[in-house]
């Protein structure tokens, strides 16, 4: 399956609607994490390629700007289409390169997908405004223009959901993009080109640079003064050294950066409920995501029960290759990863910290690790200040609201914050104190392309989805006109 599947992408850079071998010629190998194999050679970029981009980019950008919103809609409403029917290859391909099950990858693709039905809808509504000017009498026209070349920085754990909630809203606006994949996962990105090809995106509005050397090509476009807008999700370090080479051009960034996402239930909480929600918050994605729980704090009055649920559905988790069905556990996607929420678990187990299941790494190859619960973990343990990115669920007790509201926004991220209370009134009111950009009352799932996703504090700028997600990629234009 994985060779008749790997033989129907294409594995060498796409620039300017074309598929190049590269300047250098030099490749790299992507890994299947479930069993260590090699899925396929890629070509990876240099700085030269990068330019080469650049230059289609911009030799693209007028013509594409200059089309009509409904035009650029209804080609990315075809984009939508076709990934659909497309559903099982690309979820299949996810899960080949990314180690996640089948389910995550079908998700995923679906909502991948929706970014593009989203903004197909969107992109029609670049409104602006007309007003009279109450000292002068002249009018005030604003309107928003494409703001130009941007540069698309995505992660590994979605590698289809990051780049298309990104191309989707630029392509909306009028703007060319080249998408950077993540070096583990490219081989998604490079299968949805042809697919945009046929959906009627014109060659060098979309180019993607898989490449061993990201530091360096992607500093080398931020300092070419045709780039105007950064898009980058992944951790907030690197955000940070972005952040410092955008400053030079003044070029736009959008952050999607770390999280640290506390998952509190109050004592007056549906427990069963609150269960579901910590399944789907610590478990979508095997926890390799910034908004999976990360902290989960839980009332006295309630936790050892809500301990005893978790670890019941937890512990029934099947784990194994992600392409077999049935399987809801894959693979994580690489040694380090693996390595590090093993590293955290010991780390909290040294400390005091208790295992209700899983907790020790399985023998054999691939990067696996089983769901793991851990309850009575200190404050002090490494899991509770770093993202743990894994299926690790790390409880803590609290006894009283302004207990766990001051551990909750105790963190220097800002992203998602998770809450589940029987009294919305209540619920809302606690909502309000999280300092985080996000909060899912009573919900373990937040992301929707519908809205505005983002951070607070060190955890981004901007926001992607949503009207927001579209005026990442335009300009305000005040025109002052007497008439």
């Amino acid at each position: 399956m994985n060779e008749q599947i790997t033989k129907t992408v294409p594995t060498d850079l796409y620039i300017d609607g074309a598929w190049k071998a590269g300047s250098t010629g030099e490749r790299f190998d992507v890994l299947n994490p479930a069993d260590q194999s090699v899925l396929a050679s890629v070509a990876s970029a240099t700085v030269e390629d990068a330019k080469q981009a650049i230059d289609a980019a911009e030799a693209a950008f007028g013509e594409w700007a200059a089309r009509s919103p409904r035009e650029r809609g209804e080609i990315l409403r075809r984009a939508f289409e076709l990934i659909i029917a497309d559903k099982e290859r690309l979820a299949a391909l996810i899960t080949m390169e990314n180690g996640k099950a089948l389910p995550d990858s079908r998700a995923e693709v679906a909502y991948a997908a929706e970014f593009f039905r989203w903004y197909a809808e969107e992109g029609v509504r670049n409104i602006g405004d007309v007003m009279r000017s109450p000292a002068t009498g002249a009018r005030i026209l604003v309107q928003h223009k494409p703001v130009g070349i941007g540069v698309l920085v995505t992660p590994w754990n979605y590698p289809a959901a990051m780049g298309t909630r990104k191309i989707g809203p630029a392509l909306a606006a009028g703007c060319p993009v080249i998408v950077k994949p993540a070096s583990e996962t490219p081989l998604t990105m490079l299968a949805l080109m042809p697919i945009l090809e046929q959906a009627g995106v014109p060659k060098g509005i979309v180019s993607v640079l898989p490449s061993r050397s990201s530091g360096k090509i992607v500093d080398a476009m931020l300092h070419d003064p045709r780039v105007r807008v950064i898009s980058f999700t992944g951790s907030t370090e690197v955000g940070r050294k972005l952040l410092k080479s955008a400053a030079d051009c003044i070029v736009n960034p959008a952050m999607e950066l770390g999280g640290n996402a506390p998952f509190i239930v109050c004592e007056d909480a549906d427990i069963d409920a609150a269960v579901d929600g910590a399944i789907l918050a610590k478990m979508r994605n095997l926890g390799e995501a910034c908004t999976a729980a990360n902290r989960i704090f839980v009332h006295d009055a309630v936790h050892d029960v809500f301990a005893e649920k978790l670890t019941a559905k937890m512990s029934a988790m099947k784990v194994g290759n992600g392409l077999v069905e049935g399987v809801e556990v894959g693979s994580l996607v690489n040694a380090d990863t693996r390595n590090k929420v093993a590293e955290l678990v010991d780390d909290a187990k040294a400390r005091g910290a208790k295992v209700l299941c899983g907790g020790e790494v399985p023998d054999g190859p691939g990067y696996f690790y089983p769901p793991t619960v851990l309850i009575d973990v200190p404050g002090e343990a490494k899991c509770v200040g770093e993202e743990i990115f894994g299926p690790v669920a790390a409880l803590q007790r609290f006894s009283n609201e302004a207990e766990v509201i001051t551990k909750a926004n105790a963190t220097e991220y800002g992203l998602v914050a998770y809450l589940f209370a029987g009294d919305l009134k209540r619920g809302l009111a606690l909502s309000e104190k999280l300092e985080f950009g996000m909060v899912g009352l009573n919900r373990g799932l937040v992301s929707d392309p519908a809205a505005p996703f983002g951070g607070v504090k060190q955890s981004g700028l901007g926001r992607e989805g949503a009207h927001e997600g579209l005026m990442e990629f335009l300009e305000t234009q005040y025109i002052s006109v007497e008439w």
